[in-house]
């Protein structure tokens, strides 16, 4: 995010090193983070929106559900705020050939229901999260793992318009490359070798959960019982459509101890109103602020606000199935659409110099970023070209102008100012009707784009899970990805991303995935819009806020006045 770079995530190599001496394990209550005086058991109170899901770590996709789940759930490893992993319920995570992994599992944690967390607790939560029938949308995440593709089996089918469906077909219950062979080691065996792997496991979709959620998981994630820093404050702690109240969970023993006494997600629809309640004290912590709030929040919060680039970008994504964008006419005005976009006045005017234009499908701050990638021209405004190439696809096949072009977009996080920027351009330069297809809910959002009834484009954007390159293309657009909602394929595509997976060195992986970019700029599955800058801010009850890596606010770490 083109302002002074103030962390760098690890690359391949410093991660194996760690995995493969079993170092990173936790040695303060915080991640390393400064302490601070205040009250350490008062209640925060946080932006938030409805979920898309239950609460279950391997079924939970975006950010607002993601913000308790986090908090919820302890896994492995986690990232101190720099991106590092450091161990919390693993031991020592060691390969001597990076295909072959084995993790011993500290012994004596609990869920907050007193059941013993092991290694068959990992080994049966993976399983879970990896089988198909269980329709868990991080499954994704298991692919490395040997016997993978067995368990994660599904038949495909094409309707007569071109919608895909799937059903689930798993051909095995478990991966053959996962066993517990004691209750405190887990072996794993990779299909390939994979050097960076076990960074993996700081992502919440490897946190292990008790059996009842393997029993009935659609109750359990109303009421999900954790074993993080928090839990829920009681049972029907989520009042749907209006908040999710968590508690600290005092037998916590991990690296990220909580320093207040709960955090409450309040779900808002429109940011304004949430800027008016930490203007008065009402709400204690925000990452989400109005368009006019860009340029005042320093002002607004002297005192009171953190801004920096974090691992976190966006997107207009363009459905295949959109028939205006498919063929050699569609690849036309797919381009003409991103050279119509000027990301340089929008992320200046509009977002006051919070977002950089976009250079690639990932950020800078992500190790292997590299700009001035073959096709990577089309992210720059040129409306000439952007007029030119439309014609040139009108002569193909003509245009359906008969209704607007509509952008799918949750209205509270600040995007309609943005959408109506990028709307404005296409009328300008495209001559074609454009507006925005408002939703109060991000999920609802989702679930259109997961039901393949998008009528036009959709805004989209990506927060790293993990810090890798490869995070930033093989969930999002991968075939079958979990986050690849458009249903983009390309086996190219796929082929490099495996390629880099299996690299030895993080020069050679990198590389690899910068040649799959270019296939994704050939074909603009989506286009990069901007990267960000997380500004947040906070209320007079609060001493101090950051966010981490990727810019999730670390609400364990904030301490009430």
């Amino acid at each position: 995010m083109r302002f002074t770079r103030t962390s760098k995530a690890l690359g391949i190599v410093a991660i194996a090193a760690l995995a493969l001496t079993g170092c990173g394990a936790g040695g303060g209550s915080n991640d390393g983070a400064s302490e601070s005086a205040g009250d350490p058991n008062k209640v925060i109170t946080a932006y938030s929106n409805e979920p898309q899901n239950p609460l279950l770590p391997a079924n939970t996709g975006e950010v607002y559900g993601a913000r308790a789940v986090e908090l919820l759930f302890e896994g492995l490893r986690t990232y101190d705020p720099n991106g590092k992993p450091v161990n919390s319920l693993a031991e020592s995570i060691e390969s001597s050939d990076s295909q072959n992994w084995t993790i011993k599992v500290k012994q004596g944690t609990k869920f907050t229901n007193g059941e013993p967390i092991t290694a068959k607790t990992f080994v049966d939560s993976w399983n879970f999260a990896a089988n198909s029938k269980n329709l868990q949308q991080n499954g994704f995440f298991f692919e490395s793992i040997e016997g993978y593709a067995e368990v994660s089996a599904v038949t495909t089918e094409k309707s007569a318009d071109g919608k895909t469906t799937t059903t689930p077909a798993p051909t095995a219950e478990t991966m053959t490359g996962l066993a517990a062979t004691d209750d405190s080691t887990i072996t794993v065996k990779l299909a390939q070798p994979e050097a960076d792997w076990s960074l993996r496991l700081g992502y919440i979709a490897f946190a292990p959960l008790p059996s009842a959620a393997l029993k009935d998981p659609k109750a359990f994630g109303e009421n999900p019982i954790g074993n993080g820093p928090y839990k829920m404050e009681k049972e029907g702690a989520w009042v749907h459509d209006q908040s999710i109240s968590l508690v600290k969970n005092a037998d916590y023993s991990g690296p990220r101890a909580a320093k207040n006494g709960g955090v409450t997600f309040k779900f808002y629809t429109d940011p304004g109103p949430a800027y008016t309640d930490l203007q008065s004290d009402n709400l204690d912590v925000t990452d989400v602020l109005p368009s006019n709030a860009l340029k005042t929040y320093v002002s607004d919060f002297p005192d009171r606000n953190a801004t920096k680039a974090v691992a976190t970008n966006s997107t207009l994504n363009i459905p295949g199935y959109n028939p205006n964008f498919q063929g050699e006419a569609g690849k036309l005005r797919r381009q003409a659409l991103s050279y119509a976009i000027n990301r340089e006045e929008i992320a200046k005017v509009v977002f006051n110099g919070t977002r950089t234009p976009a250079k690639a499908f990932a950020p800078p701050v992500i190790d292997g970023f590299k700009e001035g990638l073959k096709g990577s021209e089309v992210l720059k405004f040129d409306a000439a070209k952007a007029k030119d190439l439309w014609a040139q696809a009108e002569k193909i096949q003509p245009y359906d102008n008969s209704k607007p072009l509509q952008i799918a977009s949750n209205t509270d996080g600040g995007n309609k100012e943005w959408i109506d920027a990028v709307t404005n351009g296409f009328k300008n330069n495209l001559g074609i009707q454009a507006e925005i297809q408002p939703f109060a809910k991000f999920a609802e959002v989702l679930n259109l784009r997961k039901s393949q009834q998008l009528p036009g484009l959709t805004r989209s954007g990506w927060q790293g899970d993990y810090p890798s390159l490869y995070n930033f293309l093989g969930p999002v657009w991968a075939t079958g990805a979990p986050s690849n909602y458009e249903k983009y394929s390309n086996p190219e595509f796929d082929k490099l991303l495996q390629e880099g997976l299996a690299s030895k060195t993080p020069d050679e992986a990198n590389a690899k995935f910068n040649q799959a970019q270019e296939v994704l700029f050939e074909d603009l599955p989506g286009l990069p819009l901007w990267d960000q800058a997380r500004p947040i801010v906070w209320s007079n009850n609060v001493v101090k806020a950051e966010t981490g890596w990727n810019g999730g606010i670390r609400y364990f770490d904030i301490t009430a006045k």
